[in-house]
């Protein structure tokens, strides 16, 4: 049986209540109706703008209707969980060395998507004991959905020019998960846009993936290249890379908002085999056997020992003239498979350029 209005409003504050416990910042409630963000999506998709990602493409209007996820869906539950490490070394300053690596600060400790989706998890079934059997689906990544979108419509922030969420009391340093109800529960007013007239992050962006306020061309994006492209990264782009080798925040440390971020609270966000400021050429010493034991359970594990390397490949190009540089890029060439060789050759070109200039 449905609970009445007034217990669904209690529920809508017990969850909120419970959710901080669980670790997460905040907690909204939205509708499933996203049809003005499904114009924008198709539109996006149409542009060719998400590249390689042919995941996107295939599920087309299924990330904009989450009833299609949950039949009976008539809620998304939508929470915050803030993952910026206060610990770790300076951004700026990282970015400053190109001897050191940059990993995106979300992944510098374990993998967010088991810490949330257990949280979210725990979250539902509690929830269950409390009133009974209910429709629901968690999702973390998990599933396609439009969570930003959804955060907005939910009160928690608002979708930035660089498209990321907003939040004016916590930044962006977060990440989104959500939980598909059929639950009625009473609706969250929707967040209202705060970017004003800067454009801090357009010029940001090292490679231009930014082409307009509100609109990113994912296959310029250095996340997109460094994360999500399985082949060889663009040659033309390579030098824009600089020495980002896992993701890239710059658009996130210019932003004015993210002085209200707050530091994250699970400890499973702390700094883990010193991401936050490793050199180049210890990570490209690095054997597959060395990879997998280090970064199984981080968000970094997905992409391979492959794609790692090309990325760290593409670092030590960009780093400037020294003969221990060059000497790791040889030592890993003749075992490399094709698409490392390639991006080696490249590196061990530009370095000799470097040289000679």
């Amino acid at each position: 049986m449905m609970p009445a209005t007034a217990d669904l409003q209690a529920l809508r504050h017990e969850l909120a209540a419970r959710a901080h416990a669980l670790g997460f910042s905040a907690l909204g409630i939205a509708g499933v109706d996203l049809h003005e963000d499904e114009q924008h999506l198709l539109r996006w998709l149409q542009a060719g703008l998400h590249g390689r990602m042919h995941y996107m493409a295939r599920h087309g209007t299924l990330r904009s209707r989450p009833a299609q996820l949950l039949p009976a869906a008539v809620r998304v539950v939508s929470v915050r969980m803030d993952y910026w490490p206060p610990e770790a070394h300076p951004a700026e300053m990282i970015l400053g060395d190109p001897t050191a690596g940059y990993v995106s600060r979300y992944a510098l400790g374990r993998d967010y998507h088991k810490v949330m989706r257990t949280a979210l998890a725990r979250l539902a079934r509690e929830l269950a004991e409390r009133i009974g059997p209910f429709g629901y689906r968690v999702c973390v990544d998990s599933a396609p959905v439009l969570e930003k979108a959804l955060a907005r419509n939910a009160g928690l922030g608002w979708i930035g020019k660089h498209t990321n969420l907003i939040a004016r009391e916590a930044g962006s340093w977060f990440f989104l998960g959500e939980i598909l109800t059929d639950l009625p529960l009473p609706l969250d007013a929707p967040a209202s846009a705060h970017c004003g007239t800067c454009t801090a992050c357009i010029p940001a962006c090292p490679t231009g993936a930014i082409v307009a306020p509100y609109r990113l061309d994912a296959r310029r994006c250095i996340s997109y290249l460094t994360i999500e492209l399985d082949g060889p990264i663009p040659p033309p782009l390579r030098a824009a890379i600089g020495n980002r080798i896992y993701g890239c925040d710059d658009c996130q440390l210019v932003c004015p908002w993210n002085k209200f971020a707050r530091g994250a609270a699970h400890p499973d966000f702390k700094v883990r085999h010193g991401l936050d400021a490793p050199r180049l050429a210890e990570l490209f010493a690095w054997s597959e056997a060395q990879f997998d034991a280090r970064m199984r359970g981080s968000a970094i594990y997905r992409i391979g020992y492959e794609r790692w390397s090309r990325n760290i490949a593409v670092a030590l190009g960009n780093a400037p003239p020294d003969p221990h540089l060059t000497a790791a890029l040889w030592r890993r060439r003749a075992g490399a498979s094709a698409l490392l060789r390639e991006h080696i050759d490249w590196a061990l070109e530009r370095r000799q350029r470097a040289q000679r200039t």
